[in-house]
């Protein structure tokens, strides 16, 4: 449990995502934690970086709950974790959970005093942990000894497997020790994150099958707008289909001037896709061919999806299941009624030089006719007379 969210166990996969504001603005940090719950966050990890920071994660909690938000926050530590949460205790008590990276812990002996800290502290204040390796900043003495155990192999690892096994070996070691120190394994979970789709394909496989713990997945660095969505789409989206990974994160490089809830709307899509759990009504539409007229289902296929996604927070307050709905905005005749069928609510529209009616179809009856200006919104109308004849109050 990490709060009030349950991750690993058969549990739902969890959506996580992280603030990209200084958490020493509590009321920025605030207001962006608050919009990337509501855009569906279900865990909001925040930089802990230096001792004003960690001071200000406690107003942020207190700020949230006065929004009646209760969404978990996860402190994010390296190098000074262990200072931070013993001076600020009031931190560690308002935090759900930590993230430590073994990498960055410390040097030597350092490493393995600081280590112990910060799992006392964890232990002390009943907080989970994740254990966080990440490629960039491996154990330079793990990764040595890890080279060396290498050479004496029968048949030795190439570069890539080296990285891959010091990876595995990283937290899977410092796990074991975490419940040496005293912290129960059900409060730990593991992550591993590269920048490569095969690589993390091939570090979470051999990590789920050499551990129990719960994991979060995510490619680190996933790059920007369609490559970042394209990558993590193609790492995550194997891994989950075998059932690896109960927690995710789509770690996109913001465009300028672009929304922080972007990635947190990606790994609902994913999830989505797949099958694996519901956050919105799903809207299908074509692609659009020489037979579609300019730019009218596009921009109603535009409308709509805004539309159910600006609508969804109500509706799911007031309608149970709303978000199992089925939309379908389609440009021709071609394709066009057929797919309106399958759908919960479907408008197939005109192509081009084709008569300038729309048929609407609702579970797969054909029910009227829609024309001229207004069809946008007609057809929203639709929708929400669906949504209030077919969905149980929660009232």
């Amino acid at each position: 449990m990490v709060g009030r969210v349950a991750i690993g166990g058969g549990a739902p996969v969890v959506v996580q995502s992280m603030t990209n504001t200084d958490t020493v603005d509590a009321f920025g940090t605030a207001l962006q934690v608050a919009e990337l719950a509501r855009a569906g966050s279900e865990i909001v990890r925040l930089t802990v970086n230096t001792r004003e920071a960690a001071a200000a994660v406690p107003e942020i909690r207190e700020r949230l709950s006065a929004m009646g938000l209760d969404v978990p926050l996860v402190g994010d530590f390296h190098f000074n974790g262990h200072k931070l949460l013993a001076e600020v205790p009031a931190c560690a008590e308002a935090l759900a959970k930590l993230r430590i990276n073994p990498g960055n812990v410390g040097k030597g002996a350092r490493r393995d005093e600081q280590f112990a800290q910060l799992i006392e502290i964890a232990a002390r204040y009943r907080k989970p942990v994740r254990i966080g390796v990440n490629w960039g900043s491996l154990d330079p003495q793990l990764l040595a000894r890890v080279m060396d155990d290498n050479h004496k192999r029968a048949e030795p690892l190439d570069a890539t497997g080296i990285m891959r096994e010091a990876m595995v070996a990283s937290a899977l070691e410092s796990a074991a020790r975490a419940e040496e120190l005293g912290l129960p394994g059900e409060m730990i979970v593991l992550s591993c994150k590269v920048s490569g789709v095969q690589d993390l394909i091939a570090i979470y496989r051999d990590l789920a099958a050499r551990s129990d713990y719960p994991l979060h997945l995510g490619l680190t660095e996933a790059g920007m707008g369609s490559k970042g969505i394209v990558a993590s789409t193609a790492a995550l989206a194997v891994l989950l289909q075998e059932g690896i990974g109960d927690t995710i994160r789509v770690s996109l490089t913001p465009e300028p001037g672009g929304q922080r809830t972007r990635e947190v709307v990606v790994a609902q899509e994913i999830l989505q896709t797949l099958g694996l759990r519901s956050f919105v009504p799903m809207v299908a539409a074509c692609p659009g061919c020489g037979r579609t007229t300019s730019t009218v289902f596009q921009e109603l296929a535009q409308d709509v999806q805004d539309y159910v996604r600006q609508r969804m927070p109500e509706w799911q307050l007031a309608r149970v299941g709303v978000e199992e709905m089925t939309l379908a905005v389609m440009g021709c005749v071609v394709n066009g009624p057929g797919e309106s069928k399958h759908a919960s609510i479907g408008i197939s529209l005109p192509g081009t030089g084709e008569e300038p009616v729309a048929p609407v179809y609702v579970d797969g009856e054909r029910v009227t006719t829609l024309r001229g200006e207004g069809i946008a919104a007609e057809f929203k109308q639709i929708i929400e007379d669906y949504v209030a004849r077919n969905y149980a109050s929660r009232s």
